[in-house]
């Protein structure tokens, strides 16, 4: 529901609204006097009030109930009347005051900013859900960095992104972008911690032909391909102090020049700058420049690590393997210890760690179950039982056996119908034939790995103990 700013007066005593609203005007409001006949006409016409005051009239508490989301102030005469409607926010005395007053109107805005209403209000169902999407979590501090996201993208306002490595700081800044007006406008990122210093002016700005060696052409800078976009500095906090001084004048005057150019270019873009360092202790040390640093931290958001938010820790490893899903086609789940092992990590990575760790988790159980023993030693903190399978002494052996008689080539003496091995009328010494049948493969295969164990065991799909075993029961030995 979207209000129009309007105060609607309505009370009998002509006297009093005109009191009333000669305040209110005083202050910069815009009152109305209304009769409350003329109360639902007036919202269907010009929508939703701001606030509404009521004062003498008949049915008063009626009148403040019929419109729940709207906050009501009452005169004192009507107060006892009203005060149990839940949209009563405050009590207009008769010798009222401008401090009173803005008090008041302060209840108002609280009303409304408090408001529970669906999430996706402020925004079009879709730009909710890709917000939704992009910042995963039901915590506190996501929730706050969602509002503050709604709050400022609608304007023109220059964004400080502050928080630790890996909390997300770069997908604000672009949730910050597509909620915005410019989401039509590119969305420019620059790391300013990974160029030179010597390089970010040209970088930011761009060059003319001939303006250094090297520069054997015109470029255009980050600024230039931002136009009607944003411009996201990101590690603000390592730009060097003379490249500071140069972006300062160009958030004041919002005009740049090329290196080596003279010609003015308007810097139609907005700002968004994010680090992770403390500013604040920088412009201490001489580090950072105080008066940049008032005109980046116009609207601060504040990122939580992930330490702080550790409830939505099994949201986010499900998002995760959804675009691991989507973008890889792997199918990988981990178990609810596993994910309880998680959320008692310290990740001092954040985000990306997790990231990082499921894909790795991708790589070696690929469309795999992950439990709390699969998981890297450092990510185990929680005590499950581990499974360990047990088979069947020789149950490798028997395979192999198995697969060889199938073979009539293998069979001595045996024959084959209807791919059965029949055994001959005389019988015959099981025992024995496989014996040798067995010491016959062993040859082979240390033979072919010029007697290397380990890859004569690999040959016979056995272990490299089980191996050396054998060739000691059978007196295996490699001639000098």
């Amino acid at each position: 529901m979207q209000h129009n700013k309007t105060i609607y007066l309505i009370d009998e005593s002509d006297e009093r609204c005109q009191r009333l609203a000669s305040l209110f005007e005083f202050i910069g409001e815009r009152p109305r006097l209304l009769a409350a006949s003329q109360l639902e006409k007036q919202v269907k016409q010009n929508g939703f009030p701001f606030c509404m005051v009521v004062g003498a009239v008949p049915d008063a508490s009626a009148l403040a109930k019929k419109l729940p989301r709207v906050p009501v102030l009452v005169t004192e005469e009507r107060a006892g009347a009203t005060l149990s409607s839940a949209n009563v926010v405050g009590q207009i005395s008769s010798c009222v005051n401008y401090s009173e007053l803005t008090q008041l109107l302060h209840y108002c805005h609280e009303y409304h900013r408090q408001r529970p209403t669906p999430a996706n209000s402020m925004l079009g169902e879709g730009h909710h859900l890709e917000l939704m999407r992009a910042l995963v979590g039901q915590s506190q501090g996501i929730e706050e960095v969602r509002t503050l996201i709604t709050q400022v993208a609608t304007t023109q306002a220059n964004v400080l992104i502050l928080g630790e490595s890996g909390t997300g700081k770069e997908v604000t800044a672009r949730s910050i972008h597509e909620l915005s007006s410019r989401h039509e406008g590119p969305f420019v990122p620059v790391n300013c911690g990974a160029i030179p210093g010597d390089l970010l002016e040209s970088e930011l700005f761009g060059h003319e032909k001939g303006a250094f060696t090297g520069a054997i052409s015109t470029r255009k800078g980050r600024f230039e391909m931002a136009q009607g976009g944003t411009l996201f500095l990101d590690e603000i906090g390592d730009m060097p102090m003379p490249m500071q001084v140069k972006l300062l004048r160009v958030l004041q005057e919002r005009v740049f020049e090329r290196v080596g150019g003279s010609r003015p270019i308007e810097a139609d873009v907005r700002i968004i700058a994010a680090t992770h360092r403390k500013l604040d202790n920088m412009i201490k040390h001489g580090q950072f420049r105080e008066d940049l640093y008032y005109r980046l931290n116009v609207f601060p958001v504040e990122m939580p690590s992930l330490r702080d938010r550790q409830e939505d820790i099994p949201l986010l490893v499900t998002e995760l393997l959804r675009r691991l899903h989507t973008n890889q086609g792997l199918t990988l789940k981990f178990t609810d210890h596993a994910t309880a092992s998680l959320c008692q990590h310290h990740w001092p990575g954040n985000v990306r760690e997790l990231a990082n760790l499921i894909e790795r988790m991708s790589i070696t159980h690929p469309d795999g179950v992950v439990d709390v023993h699969d998981l890297p030693v450092k990510y185990r903190h929680v005590d499950a039982p581990q499974f360990v399978a047990e088979y069947v002494d020789g149950l490798d052996e028997r395979d192999a056996l198995n697969a060889l008689f199938s073979d009539d080539s293998m069979n001595d003496g045996l024959s084959a119908q209807d791919g059965r091995t029949e055994l001959p009328a005389e019988g015959v010494d099981l025992k024995a034939l496989l014996g040798e049948l067995e010491v016959d493969l062993i040859e082979q295969a240390l033979d072919q790995t010029e007697w290397v164990v380990a890859r004569a065991a690999e040959l016979l799909k056995m272990r490299r103990t089980t191996l050396v075993e054998k060739m000691r029961k059978y007196s295996l030995k490699r001639d000098e």
